[in-house]
């Protein structure tokens, strides 16, 4: 339904990757849903480059349209910084694109239960140990006697369980998440429970033998005393601290709640035999009573709200156009992207999940929040628009700019979240 062509993904300049190797030009074909972001991911290489190579000015791309990609092989690959410390306006899902690495690997390594961070955090964003080295250069050819074999490492089935990501998995199996999407070729970090995946086989330790030492008959051995193995110790109940009750309000999510209580997402499921992350407004939720409870919210600039909801309402009316973000057209994303600008924000144009990603969770919304809604034309957040207060919002959609209440029942069928600007 909401549809959007560009994502400006801001990459700051505060390191660069060199690669060495001979440069390769590669042909791409733009398909329906692309964006010059999503193309430079899938080619590991930056929209400045792409536009750099096919003298593009802006980032707008349309359908059929050829693009040359050119891309470095990865023989060796500068060192990179191992820690970032995280900055206001970051989320891990940013962090995880400026290194190129996922973010269950982020999670994996700096053991993170949520996706919260905070500012001044540091973070560690590059695998231990996997410091690139030069190739040392061969000894000696090896005969063909001397070859390893060439044999496929051995592999069992993993059934994924819920609370379980890609990286958590590949930690428990002494592998990477890279190694588990190349052994089960897939093709995102996307997993669901119950799904089976091929993991590597663990091998049991071979304990190395013992040297045997001739005995001395004049020596009389000495008495051994053999104690039996001790059994791994039972793991002490779960202690069930004292729980209260809290009421749903609309604008909540599993996650701010989990975070407000000091649980995490899977603690609080478990909590409340919850299966799956969806709430209601008015729903009970066990949470831990001993918590000091939701942290009071960063005031809203009303200053700003007033003037962004005052350009929002001026361009009601204008059509809707697939990318657009100015007042000839907008889409969903690029309305918000106008109308903030217009307010004094300085903000990047991004898409509903790049908004998403960089704003935070409220529990009471005011006017000039923004709320996200999931699942209307794709997979995911989707759709974003200005709220307005008294159940209104200011959107663009298939109409144009225009206001809904967001009691309809397609809105409350694919609410998501509020969410503030930092």
């Amino acid at each position: 339904m909401k549809k959007t062509i560009v994502r400006a993904l801001s990459t700051a300049a505060l390191l660069s990757t060199v690669f060495a190797g001979t440069a390769l030009a590669d042909t791409y074909k733009v398909q329906k849903g692309d964006s010059l972001s999503k193309i430079a991911q899938k080619y590991h290489t930056s929209v400045k480059v792409i536009k750099s190579a096919n003298g593009l000015k802006s980032d707008f791309i349309s359908v059929n349209q050829m693009l040359k990609i050119t891309v470095a092989s990865k023989t060796t690959q500068a060192s990179q910084p191992a820690t970032y410390t995280v900055v206001n306006g970051d989320a891990l899902i940013k962090i995880a694109n400026r290194f190129h690495v996922t973010v269950g690997e982020l999670m994996l390594w700096n053991k993170l239960d949520t996706t919260i961070i905070h500012v001044g955090q540091k973070l560690t964003v590059a695998a231990p140990k996997q410091t690139a080295t030069a190739a040392k250069p061969a000894l000696k050819p090896i005969t063909p006697a001397a070859k390893p074999q060439t044999t496929s490492a051995a592999t069992s089935v993993y059934t994924v369980k819920s609370g379980d990501y890609l990286g958590k998995i590949a930690g428990n199996h002494k592998t990477t998440v890279s190694n588990l999407k190349s052994l089960n070729k897939l093709k995102s970090d996307m997993i669901y429970v119950g799904q089976k995946i091929k993991v590597p086989a663990q091998k049991a330790p071979v304990a190395p033998a013992k040297p045997v030492t001739p005995v001395k008959p004049a020596t009389p051995k000495p008495t051994v005393i053999t104690t039996p193995p001790k059994t791994p110790a039972t793991p002490p109940p779960v202690v069930q601290t004292e729980v209260k009750d809290y009421i749903v309000k609309i604008g909540d999510t599993l996650g701010g709640i989990a975070g407000d209580y000091q649980l995490t997402v899977k603690e609080l499921k478990a909590l409340n035999k919850l299966s799956s992350d969806r709430l209601f407004v008015g729903q009970k939720l066990k949470v831990p009573a001993t918590a000091t409870g939701p942290k009071p919210e960063l005031t809203v600039d009303s200053d700003f709200a007033a003037k962004m909801i005052t350009s929002a309402k001026k361009l009601i009316g204008v059509p809707y156009v697939w990318g657009g973000s100015t007042p000839s057209g907008f889409d969903c994303s690029g309305f918000v992207y106008y109308a903030a600008k217009q307010a004094g924000m300085d903000i990047g144009r991004y898409s509903a999940a790049g908004f998403y990603d960089r704003t935070y969770y409220v529990n009471t919304p005011k006017p000039g929040d923004i709320v996200f809604f999931e699942n209307t034309y794709k997979k995911g957040i989707s759709h974003l628009g200005i709220y307005l207060g008294n159940n209104q919002f200011i959107h663009a959609n298939d109409s144009g700019v225009m206001i809904s209440n967001m009691q309809s029942p397609y809105y409350q069928a694919h609410f998501a979240s509020f969410k503030r600007f930092y």
